[in-house]
């Protein structure tokens, strides 16, 4: 049993009729979708599977364009008169049902005049539309299958775009976990290299550290200058100043006493 019957009138908007059956079909699964051209075997009689395609049903999409009411019959007549006029039976049949019908309004095309319509496709004129425009064929459609989806819960189950946009949840939420653990694990290894000792970057914030180092170390541009180890005994102020531009100075100064300070 297809859920949704695409309803349209030959000589008027066949191609959006056509558009709306195979966005459907592919977000929903063409099983689900009945459109005559497309779900009638060759072989089976159309006027029997039309009609049960119409009252099995969940919703009837009666696709209506600017010519939809003008098309003639084979008499010279507008088709729409005609009793036997299929897209009018198909109507029928669904408003008779109880069917949820939803007139797709396509270009140009403007609310249901009633005085056009025959006593039977009456109720049609007080459908709430959608509408339908090549222009916006995309957010249209978009909108459209949302609405069917919303409204017949089983077919919103099918709905190949919801399965979709879960899976690219699912997906930004597996790389923003394994984002969040990377840099837990980097976190980490900074802590446990400050421990140790070592020259390196601390939570990438606070520049280059030198703890505990083992050997001559050089941070800057140019050469590295060694200067030598020295002992103080308390009774002066030892230091060396040197840069990476120039040889290495060394000064040594006794502390002033108190007692020099007026000399």
């Amino acid at each position: 049993m297809s859920d949704v019957f695409v309803n349209y009138r030959t000589g008027d908007e066949e191609s959006a009729a056509t558009m709306i059956a195979r966005e459907l079909a592919r977000r929903f699964g063409r099983e689900r979708i009945f459109f005559a051209s497309d779900s009638i075997e060759p072989g089976h009689r159309f006027p029997a599977e039309l009609i049960r395609a119409a009252e099995e049903c969940e919703a009837l999409l009666a696709v209506i364009g600017p010519r939809w009411a003008e098309v003639l019959g084979a008499d010279g007549h507008p088709a729409l008169e005609a009793e036997q006029d299929w897209t009018r039976r198909e109507i029928r049949t669904a408003l008779d049902r109880g069917t949820l019908v939803i007139p797709v309004l396509v270009g140009k095309a403007t609310r249901i005049d009633r005085t056009v319509l025959p006593d039977d496709l009456q109720e049609l004129a007080d459908c709430q539309y959608r509408r339908f425009d090549h222009r916006n064929s995309e957010s249209d459609l978009t909108a459209l299958g949302d609405a069917l989806a919303r409204l017949l819960p089983e077919l919103g189950a099918a709905d190949s775009d919801t399965r979709a946009a879960r899976e690219r949840e699912k997906a930004k939420s597996r790389k923003k976990s394994a984002k969040n653990t990377g840099h837990t694990r980097m976190r980490t290894r900074d802590v446990e290299q400050r421990v140790r000792g070592g020259i390196g970057n601390l939570n990438g914030d606070l520049g280059t550290f030198v703890n505990e180092p083992q050997g001559p170390v050089n941070t800057g541009r140019g050469h590295q200058y060694n200067a030598p180890h020295f002992q103080g005994d308390n009774t002066g102020v030892q230091f060396t100043a040197g840069d990476n531009s120039g040889t290495v100075h060394q000064r040594f100064e006794r502390e002033r006493r108190s007692s020099d300070d007026g000399r």
